[in-house]
Formats: C-alpha cells, structure tokens, sequence
C-alpha cells in the first residue's frame, strides 16, 4: 500500500507537529517507508541537513519519528521572522532573501511549483508521506496565497483531517466552522475531524460528535487526551516552551535558567536538559530569574543585535554580567558574551558592544555559516574571533566560569552533557546524578509514547483508509487557479 495524508487543525497550536510526528512513528513501526512534509514553516527553529540545508526543527522530528534521513525536500519553505512583520526566506534549504508580510502574497504564488514538486519527489521515493499544515485551515483571507494547508491537499490530490484543540474551548464551533467556511474544492479533501487534548470522560462527547457528523457527513476518527506532563521534544513554536518543562523530582536539582529571548533560536538545545532528572530548567524573562541559578544560558537568536537591546532594557544582560553562576552563550549568546559585535547584515547596525564576559570579538559576514560538526551543528553569520579555547568539541571560548559557542546540539552529546554540567555542580556544590537514559534513546522513548498514545485513541484503521485515497503523483490535477 501507498498513500498521503495532510493533518491540518483548526486552529494554531491543535497539535499538528506531535500527531504528524506520532502518525510518522506509527506507520514506521508498521513497516512503512514513510517520509514527513511540511510545505510551509515560519519558525526560528531549525535543523541542518547532512548537505547543508536549513528545514523547521519540528520536521527534523518527524524525520526522526520516519527514521529517514532529514532532507531539504520536507520543508520546502522556511519563513525566519526577523521583526514583527519581515522574515528571512528560506528556500529549499538556503537562505534567499529578506520578505514582509504584505509582500509575501505574490512571493508565495511564485513558489507554488517549488512545494509542489518537493511534495512529488518524495512521494516518489517513499511510499507514504504525511504532511502537515499551518495555524488554522480556514484562514479564508490567506486562502489565495496558502500553500500549506488544503489548497495543497487539491493540488496534490491528497485528502486531509483537521485536528481541533479542544483544551481551550469551542472545539465544535472550530470545527464546524472550519469546514463551513471552506470553498467546495477545498472543502473535498477533508475526511474526517479528530479532537485532541482534552481532559476526562470522552463519552461525553459523543451527542456532539454525532451533531457534528450529522451537519457535516464527516466522522470523528478520535479524541486524543491532553498529555499531561509528558515533555514535548523538538518544538517549533515558542509559543510551546512550557511545554518543555516538567516536574523535576530531585530534591536539589542544578537550577538551570534560559534567558527567553524574543527571536530565540533553537531551544532544542535544551531538550536534554528536560530529560536529566536531577536539572531544573526554566525561562528567564526578569532578572529575579536568574538570581539563584547555578547556570545562566544565554540561547541562539535570529536578531542577535535586537535582542541583546531587549536583554539589556529588561535588565537582563546587568544580571548576567553580575551573577556568580556559570554562565554559558550559544551562538548569538556566545557574540553577546565578547566585548563587541559588528553587524552590518542582519541589524545593519554596524558594531555595539556586547557584555564583554568574553574575550571576543564577532563580525558579521557572507555566506551564511550552515553546516552539521563532529559534535552539533552551525546555524550563524557571525565570525567570533579571539578568546581563549574551550573544549576540542567545541567551536568556542572560555574564561573562568564563563563559556561560549557557535555549536547548537552539544547536550545532545551524552559525555559533553554530564561532564558539563557535572564541573558546574562541583563549583556550585550541589549534586547532579547523570541521566542514565542516553538523550537518543530518551527521543526515541518519547516517539514511541506519541505512537502508542494515538494508537489508542485514534482510528487507525480508517486514517490508512483516509491516506490510501490519495491520488498517484502522475494524477495530481495541479494548483487550482
């Protein structure tokens, strides 16, 4: 068998990144060649491909969940927000151009063609592909420039479920308003609804689902309850950073406080953190925040310039400089730690001076930097030059309990970890027990706790049944014009 399927929501945050990651995971464990697809990503958190190319950190998880290789293909276009109405555009995996929101309309109708035969190709390669959409199915006032959601799912002859948050209330009303709103050619390729987070007795759903039905002719495949505390790995909204917290049973853990940038960059870095049950992690948005901390990160940016302003308005570059803490800089941390940073690419700013915790200096130049290491990977513009040498796995500086690097991924590494963090305990005199649990195998762990989680409150049998209706590539009929 073969087949396709586009999981939309109704609206953002339905938990379309975890079902598709959950559906890759399934159908992997069932034998499957399956490969994830997402035409469209506006998020700062990315992944580098074995070739070089940039793609949304959530379809780099999914990859994962597919075991497949991570390939440029699944993300055809990655939308890198720089301020509050322009991104950075990337496509296929390079970084082409700057774009703002009122432009990016005909922008996009000139990429139909790129998504749709990155869609093909893997089709042709793999038997299954399960794509996801974007924030809501129905946004009827994007609907001319959507390549992401149900104007794919015609162009490529492949149907779709709309996954409805129901933890935040109208669930019905989204849903049915989704479908009502939808012009009939899109309106086609939904086959089915499915509800997810919710909290207590599913029966009582019923009468409503059968409303629903009713009105609609579509089933409710499913009702996916909330996933409690379970940690969510791989994210690509920051909208969903508590999402990767969770109860920390040590009873004195290594306090560890990641300063909450506007533009962060790929929190991923600190999925591991998550898994280690003797740290502590949380965001610091205040200088109280990180008053007791036994490490202070300073994370990645997309506007190293801006942020290091935002950092230094809210008073929290003043109480890095001061604590006590280690404190440690990851890429656009690690140009924010040096005495200064010359930026005339991504801020035009020319130099401004940074927290000089670091002997280093940064300039900013082309190409872009993007490429896997022996121990991460380098996502950057910026050249720190200087300072003293850190750790052979590292690309970065050190002085005294202050650090620094370019290299995103280095907790991924099981040895880096818990020797760091380790030396930061013993300087702090607290206690950390290493998490027996390799981070590799912890992810696994939690793909194959999505996967048994919709195989029991999902209707397998008819999303294969849903996904097999797919049509052939050779028979897609196209963009509709």
């Amino acid at each position: 068998m073969s087949g396709a399927l586009l999981v939309c929501g109704a609206t953002s945050g339905a938990g379309k990144s975890t079902v598709t990651s959950a559906l890759c995971r399934t159908w992997s464990d069932a034998g499957r060649d399956v490969a994830p697809f997402k035409a469209q990503n506006m998020s700062n958190h990315a992944a580098v491909t074995a070739d070089g190319g940039e793609i949304g950190r959530a379809q780099a998880m999914q990859a994962v969940a597919a075991r497949v290789a991570p390939d440029r293909r699944m993300n055809p276009i990655l939308l890198k927000p720089s301020a509050e109405r322009t991104s950075h555009l990337v496509v296929l995996g390079d970084e082409l151009s700057l774009t703002d929101a009122a432009g990016y309309g005909e922008v996009s109708r000139g990429l139909r063609d790129v998504v749709l035969d990155a869609f093909t190709s893997l089709r042709a390669e793999h038997d299954w592909v399960v794509a996801e959409g974007a924030g809501g199915a129905a946004e009827i006032n994007l609907l001319d420039r959507d390549l992401v959601n149900l104007p794919l799912a015609a162009a490529a002859g492949m149907p779709a479920i709309v996954l409805v948050d129901i933890d935040r209330g109208g669930a019905f009303a989204s849903a049915y308003g989704t479908w009502a709103l939808l012009p009939d050619h899109l309106r086609r390729q939904v086959r089915g609804f499915v509800f997810n987070q919710f909290r207590g007795d599913a029966s009582l759903l019923d009468s409503g689902h059968a409303e629903l039905t009713d009105r609609t002719g579509l089933p409710v495949l499913g009702v996916l309850p909330h996933l409690g505390h379970h940690p969510m790995l791989g994210l690509e909204d920051s909208l969903d950073l508590a999402a990767t917290t969770r109860p920390v049973t040590s009873p004195s853990p290594l306090r560890v406080a990641v300063v909450r940038l506007p533009h962060l960059a790929n929190p991923s870095d600190f999925d591991p953190l998550v898994m280690e049950p003797s740290v502590s992690l949380r965001w610091a948005t205040h200088p109280d925040d990180v008053e007791d901390a036994d490490l202070v990160i300073l994370p990645g940016s997309r506007t190293t310039v801006a942020d290091l302003a935002w950092a230094r308005e809210r008073g929290l570059a003043d109480a890095v400089a001061r604590t006590d803490a280690a404190v440690l800089g990851i890429c656009a941390g690690y140009q924010m730690l040096g005495r200064w940073i010359d930026d005339p690419i991504e801020s035009g700013s020319g130099r401004v001076s940074g927290l000089a915790l670091l002997d280093v200096e940064t300039t900013f130049a082309t190409p872009k930097i993007v490429r896997r290491t022996g121990s991460g990977y380098e996502i950057r513009w910026g050249r720190p030059t200087g300072g003293d040498p850190w750790d052979a796995r590292v690309e970065g500086s050190r002085r005294g309990s202050v650090h620094g690097t370019s290299v995103h991924g280095l907790f991924d590494d099981d040895s880096f970890r818990h020797s760091f963090l380790g030396e930061v305990a013993r300087s702090r005199g607290r206690r950390y027990v290493p998490s027996p649990v390799p981070f590799d195998t912890a992810v696994d762990e939690h793909l194959d706790h999505l996967a048994a989680w919709l195989g029991d409150h999902l209707d397998l049998a008819a999303v294969d049944e849903i996904a097999t209706s797919a049509l052939p590539a050779s028979e897609a009929p196209g963009w509709f014009r």
